[in-house]
């Protein structure tokens, strides 16, 4: 529930912080004094477009924050999915616009995005607006009234689960399909290509041994010349090479090593140096022996790689390996070709066989709505019929969709009649606004008695309405706020405002800095003052005080 909302410098609102019940309140003020605006900064709360016009004049930025307790809506799950603190007692959420336009979105103090905080609003708060009426004539909204009054959701969870994965089965048949009419029509271009490549016989790792084998048996001179060369530098037939330099070195530092210690470790570093040298020399020659100059192995070199390089450029890759993994994709259309048909005919068993089950599970949501819509039915006659609606007559009209959707196969329409003569019609078509509001808050009366709801907002539901009706519909909306439920209604009718547990007025001042809105929560005596102007105007007389103390202890 919201248990308290603090705005600064939104539109005519300098700053206000208000705490809010659980149970039934109402909210009064005169035409004109800020109500709209502070359902405006609740809307913007919970992820509505914003823009710099909602920041007063004067202000850098304003910001809506609203503090709930959230213990009862099993919300753990989507804090923990989006990386959030988890406070049940005291989740908070805020919303900031600056003057530039610049939104940013808060919960309990980490930045979301606007769509995240949106998410969230959706399970704390639901305001009742005039357009929310058009939901009325929504079959999707319909079918969502049917399916939390019936008694068995496993029904549509259960179908849900089975619609998935049959229209999987059925995209994966479809592609499957596709993908085999396209390689059957290019079953000749495949055998060529593939040929083409597997004529050659390449290997792993081939392009690259070539490459290399290229470059030497191009430069064999070169290649040559160069190891001789380095041979002779170091172990050249001259008449002292530097090979023999070390050997005599190392060992005139022997003959001193009894007299002059320190010889003996450096002759030692010369004959390791000695030694390796000569292993150098060793590979020299035999890697100078190796090195030919071989014409026609390099034609066939030059040949190869020539081949191996217009099929990668005839195929559009950069390796020889991308070149045989093309080739491996070839081999498996083609084996789709041979094979596609059998596996066509196991995925067409599959889906068949997710059919007949989707069917099922179809029946079986269709026999929970019908239960359902029976129990709204007779709940809406009686509670529209306290309403001020005695010859209401309402209907669930059930039809059938030619194809599987994600909620069923069900087509809902709630029909209306408002009198005996005319035979029901589509609700949405024939209601009045005044109607329309009756039927909305006998559906979320139904609602609420089946599930945890969001705070309720009514935003002038009763509009229309007057006398005994307007203090039976205050009643539903007091049942509604004593059943584990936050529900607070923007009214104009005494009757309503005297049934709040809680009663809060919106009112304008005028200060130093211009037109402020605020709200304040009155006491008793200050009720019945409201109360009583609300029925009689600007002059309060001793008749509408005693009237407005006679609706109070109706209580």
């Amino acid at each position: 529930m919201l248990k308290s909302l603090n705005i600064r410098n939104f539109a005519l609102i300098d700053q206000i912080t208000v705490d809010f019940h659980q149970g039934f309140s109402v909210i009064t003020g005169e035409t004109g004094t800020g109500k709209s605006v502070l359902l405006g900064a609740i809307s913007m709360l919970l992820g509505q477009r914003s823009d710099a016009t909602a920041v007063r004049e004067g202000a850098d930025r304003c910001i809506i924050e609203g503090h709930f307790d959230i213990s009862t809506y099993s919300l753990r799950n989507f804090f923990d999915e989006n990386d959030l603190d988890y406070d049940e007692q005291d989740c908070i959420i805020r919303r900031e616009v600056s003057v530039t336009g610049r939104s940013r979105a808060f919960i309990n103090d980490t930045p979301v995005t606007v769509a995240r905080l949106k998410e969230l609003g959706t399970y704390l708060i639901d305001v009742h607006s005039q357009h929310q009426n058009l939901l009325l004539g929504d079959r999707n909204y319909q079918l969502d009234v049917l399916d939390i009054l019936s008694d068995d959701t496993s029904a549509l969870v259960s179908y849900k689960d089975i619609y998935a994965e049959y229209m999987r089965c059925r995209k994966e048949l479809s592609k499957l399909k596709d993908e085999f009419e396209k390689n059957r029509r290019d079953e000749d271009w495949l055998r060529y290509q593939l040929n083409e490549i597997e004529q050659c016989e390449f290997s792993e790792g081939e392009q690259e041994e070539l490459e290399q084998e290229q470059q030497e048996l191009s430069h064999a001179e070169e290649i040559q010349s160069a190891l001789y060369g380095a041979l002779n530098l170091l172990d050249g037939n001259e008449e002292q090479s530097y090979m023999q330099s070390l050997r005599e070195a190392a060992t005139m530092l022997e003959r001193i090593a009894a007299h002059y210690p320190a010889a003996e470790e450096l002759s030692q570093r010369i004959e390791a140096d000695y030694i390796e040298l000569k292993d150098c020399c060793e590979e020299l020659q035999r890697r100078s022996r190796s090195v030919t100059f071989a014409p026609e192995r390099l034609e066939y070199i030059d040949r190869r790689l020539a081949l191996m390089y217009d099929l990668q450029k005839k195929h559009r890759v950069e390796t020889l390996e991308a070149l045989l993994a093309l080739a491996a994709d070839f081999r498996v259309k083609l084996d789709q070709i041979t094979n596609g048909d059998d596996e066509i005919a196991e995925l067409e068993k599959q889906c068949n066989m997710l059919n007949g089950k989707l069917q099922q599970a179809a029946k079986s949501v269709t026999e929970g709505r019908k239960a359902a819509a029976l129990q709204l039915q007779q709940g809406m006659m009686d509670i529209l019929v306290t309403l001020g609606m005695p010859l209401i007559r309402f209907e669930v009209d059930f039809t059938t969709t030619q194809n599987y959707t994600p909620l069923g196969t069900d087509e809902v329409t709630f029909l209306f009649s408002a009198n005996s003569i005319s035979r029901p019609q589509p609700l949405a078509e024939v209601a009045s606004g005044g109607e329309m509001a009756r039927v909305m808050l006998a559906l979320k009366y139904l609602v609420a008695g089946k599930r945890q709801q969001p705070t309720l907002i009514f935003d002038e539901i009763d509009t229309g309405i007057s006398g005994a009706l307007a203090e039976r519909m205050g009643r539903l909306m007091r049942q509604m706020g004593c059943t584990n439920h936050q529900v607070i209604s923007i009214t104009h009718l005494p009757q309503v405002a005297a049934l709040g547990a809680s009663h809060y007025k919106v009112y304008k001042e005028e200060t130093e800095k211009g037109t402020r809105t605020n709200i304040i929560k009155l006491n008793d005596e200050d009720r019945v003052r409201e109360i009583a102007q609300m029925m009689s105007g600007e002059t309060l007389t001793d008749a509408a005080l005693d009237n407005a103390r006679m609706l109070l202890s109706k209580l």
